[in-house]
This record gives C-alpha cells, sequence and structure tokens, in this order.
C-alpha cells in the first residue's frame, strides 16, 4: 500500500451521515470482467485511499464479487458501501431486495441505501409512501445505516425530493457542461446532506475521449483534470464517482484527488476561455438553458437537445452529443423527451424563450448534427 498516497486523499463529511468519504468513490459498474478482476480493483482502490464503494443489485454481479472480495481480506470495516433498490409501490419488493443485497454483499449492514432513480413524481410518492418506511425499519434493525437518493430528474422533481427532509444524500447529475442543478446542491447543503456526483467523466462530457478542439481549449490541463477539479474545489461536493474497470484506470483521477483549494488562477483563466469560446461560437444562437421554453406539446427535451447543439458548435463535442442524443426516445423516465426532428412547429416556445431564439429551426439542426443508427433501448 501506498500510504503516503493513502495519507494525502482527504476525505470529507457526507453531510448528516457523518461519515468521512473519499474524495473519489469507486463506482462498481464496470469492473465486472470477473470476480478475479473486480478483486483486483476495488483492492487497489483501498490502498490508494478510496475507502467508498457503490454497487446496485442491476450492475451485474457487482454484489456477488463485492461480497466475495470482502471475504477475500478486504477490511470491512475500513470501507462504506452505498447500494441501491428502485422505487415501487410494493414494500415486500423492497424488503426482498434488501435481504438479497445483504446475502450477496456478505455484510451484516449496509452503510447507505439509496432509492435509485427517483425520476418522476410517480417515484417520489413511491419512495415516500411505500420505499421509506421500509428502509426506516430495515435501519431499526441494523441493515443499513443510511438512506438517500440518486436522480436523473428535473431541478423541480430533485428539489422536491430534498425538501421532504427524509433523506441524508443524494447521488446527481452535476458538472461544468451541465449546470442545471446547481440550485439543488445549494439545497441539498442547507439541509445538510452527502452530494455524491454520478459519472463526471461520462456523462459529464466523455472527458475521458475529448475531441482535439476542447484539449487545446483546456491547455495546460486535460478537459477530464480540469472537470475534476471544478468539483473538487466546490466543498459542497462531497465525493466524484469513478467507473475504473480495472486497477489501471484509477491513476490518472486519483493524480487530482489531492487538489481541493479553490480554482486557481490559471483554471479561471481557461473557464473563462471556454466561456469565450461558447458565446463567440454560438452568437445569437446561444441557448442560455433557462427552460422557460417547457413544457413542449410535443415532448421534445428542447434544453437538453440546445445544450448539445451548443457543446457540439463550441468544442466540437459531437461524440459525446450523439451519445445522449441517441437515448432520447430510447432511454425512458432516465433521459426522458422525445428527439427535434417530432418539432411540429407549433410555436409554443417561441414567446417564452427569452433570447428569442428560433426554437424549431435549431432543433432540427441538432438532430442534423446529431443524429445516428439506434441503438438498444437502456431497458434491453
Amino acid at each position: 500500500m501506498d500510504t503516503a498516497w493513502r495519507a494525502s486523499l482527504h476525505y470529507r463529511r457526507f453531510g448528516r451521515t457523518e461519515l468521512l468519504l473519499s474524495r473519489f468513490s469507486l463506482g462498481t459498474m464496470r469492473c465486472l470482467g470477473s470476480a478475479e478482476v473486480f478483486y483486483q480493483t476495488v483492492a487497489e482502490a483501498l490502498a490508494l485511499g478510496i475507502n467508498h464503494l457503490e454497487t446496485a443489485p442491476s450492475y451485474g454481479q457487482s454484489e456477488e464479487y463485492l461480497g466475495l472480495a470482502i471475504q477475500r481480506g478486504l477490511a470491512r470495516a475500513d470501507l462504506h458501501i452505498t447500494t441501491k433498490i428502485l422505487p415501487t409501490n410494493d414494500p415486500q419488493q423492497v424488503w426482498q431486495t434488501l435481504k438479497t443485497s445483504r446475502q450477496r454483499l456478505q455484510t451484516d449492514y449496509i452503510d447507505c441505501v439509496a432509492i435509485h432513480g427517483i425520476n418522476t413524481t410517480e417515484h417520489l410518492n413511491w419512495s415516500i409512501d411505500h420505499c421509506l418506511p421500509v428502509l426506516q425499519e430495515a435501519t431499526q434493525r441494523g441493515w443499513i445505516k443510511h438512506i438517500g437518493f440518486s436522480t436523473h430528474g428535473s431541478l423541480d422533481l430533485v428539489s422536491a425530493a430534498i425538501n421532504t427532509g427524509f433523506f441524508s444524500f443524494v447521488n446527481l447529475h452535476y458538472y461544468y457542461f451541465f449546470q442545471r442543478l446547481a440550485p439543488a446542491i445549494a439545497l441539498a447543503q442547507a439541509q445538510d446532506m452527502g452530494i455524491f456526483i454520478i459519472s463526471p467523466a461520462d456523462k459529464g462530457g466523455q472527458l475521458f475521449t475529448p475531441s482535439a478542439k476542447l484539449q487545446e481549449l483546456c491547455q495546460p490541463f486535460s478537459p477530464l483534470a480540469l472537470t475534476y477539479r471544478w468539483l473538487l474545489s466546490d466543498p459542497r461536493v462531497t465525493t466524484l464517482s469513478l467507473g475504473a474497470a480495472h486497477p489501471a484506470e484509477l491513476t490518472a483521477p486519483l493524480a487530482v484527488a489531492d487538489y481541493s483549494e479553490a480554482l486557481t488562477t490559471v483554471e479561471m483563466l481557461v473557464i473563462d476561455r471556454l466561456e469565450q469560446e461558447l458565446a463567440q461560437q454560438l452568437g445569437g444562437d446561444l441557448c442560455g438553458q433557462c427552460y422557460a421554453c417547457l413544457p413542449c406539446p410535443a415532448d421534445i427535451n428542447i434544453p437538453e437537445i440546445l445544450r448539445l447543439r451548443n457543446l457540439d458548435v463550441a468544442y466540437e463535442m459531437t461524440t459525446y452529443g450523439q451519445y445522449r442524443y441517441r437515448m432520447l426516445e430510447n432511454a425512458g423516465h432516465w433521459f426522458p423527451g422525445n428527439k427535434g426532428n417530432r418539432c411540429n412547429e407549433c410555436g409554443d416556445c417561441l414567446p417564452r424563450c427569452p433570447q428569442q431564439l428560433n426554437i424549431p429551426e435549431l432543433l432540427f439542426d441538432a438532430d442534423q448534427r446529431l443524429r445516428t443508427s439506434e441503438g438498444r433501448r437502456l431497458w434491453d
């Protein structure tokens, strides 16, 4: 174990859970090649100072592999485990999921359980009425210690879930290239909740394979290192998800884990350069992401489509834009809304746009830029 590195990898308080978590958490969705690769990845992560592992029943054999790793000698007392349950109106399903997760993990208790994917008002209602009573009883039995939620939902929905006061932590999407949930971050801090950022490398822009232009604009930093620094410099953020498939993928992210001070002058200059390029390239077509255009009668996810267009035009983030655009109409409540070609030019959005954008024209342009052959539906 590199004890010097581990000692320098500082930990942050996970809100009112009072857990001290490493600034990076190992998400185990990708390290599923084999039980041996899983063990090696987790063991290396712990050796490098990561003490929080995120798993879920839907992450293949992740829970089972983690249980086997604990039995092989990983120090259970040195790590914190988060697993998940899906929102449901069936309390017995919640009990069965918890029972199965404990059996797979081969542990007497689970540190954190998140209701996974509170993405609609129905999910929130199910969570409050049917899931929470079970989870609260499970805490009394000592099965679990803390209850939170993960979400891919709207700002209004995320804010409503936080405002219930029932949750001790939240897992959400918030990145330099997607700042819509900034008010939810502030609200969670006011509630003293732990804040866990989901997938900053992938959902935050596929920054492990950045465009040549984005790389040039971010010099002397890599786009991924810059987005990690942007998040780590925010003291409200507890921990960032790191989805390593094998031990070698831990090295690059953890190289910045020790740097959580305010952004430096050079980093701020790079951020300013990105903002200037966005304004210059988009001009009068820049969508400011106010969401005033919604609701759309054709159920088009206008702000998200125009965000992806912004990134494509300004930074040539085409591959990322195509990846996210493909998910529309294919991912259900995880990424809702229709594609831009569904626009019927009804004009409802036009008077609501404070920037007077020609939204139908921009939607069709985004569709031309980002449409590719369709992949599998998410639930397939």
